[in-house]
């Protein structure tokens, strides 16, 4: 079984940077697309980005989409976002999750394996 933990939150001022790590042990980490998510306070769990992991092909939210980036390193099963002008709308807490099938990564659904997350602040 696959397990996956965040690291890489915290506070930072608006305009700045982050970038978390979701490292992957237990199972067969290549079979999977992995996806990011977070949950603001209140508000339905929301789709970040994505990415399938043997071509490296990505997707992006609507509203990260030109300010974040996902990206992978194959040889240390670890995903990571990174989250460049950032604004205090993105204040949530990020979830990494992991799609067997690679279909459908913008569904939270498509995900059967989530992390614990990780907080993101961000200042105005």
């Amino acid at each position: 079984q696959v397990q996956l933990v965040e690291s890489g939150g915290g506070l930072v001022q608006t305009g700045g940077s982050l970038r978390l790590s979701c490292a992957a042990s237990g199972g067969a980490f290549r079979q999977y697309a992995m996806g990011w998510f977070r949950q603001a306070p209140g508000k339905e769990r929301e789709f970040v980005a994505a990415i399938k992991w043997s071509v490296g092909i990505t997707y992006y939210g609507r509203s990260v989409k030109g300010r974040f980036t996902i990206s992978r390193d194959n040889a240390k099963n670890t995903v990571y976002l990174q989250m460049n002008s950032l604004k205090p709308e993105d204040t949530a807490v990020y979830y990494c999750a992991a799609s067997p099938s690679s279909l459908y990564l913008l569904e939270r659904a498509s995900y059967d394996i989530w992390g614990q997350g990780t907080q993101v602040t961000v200042s105005s």
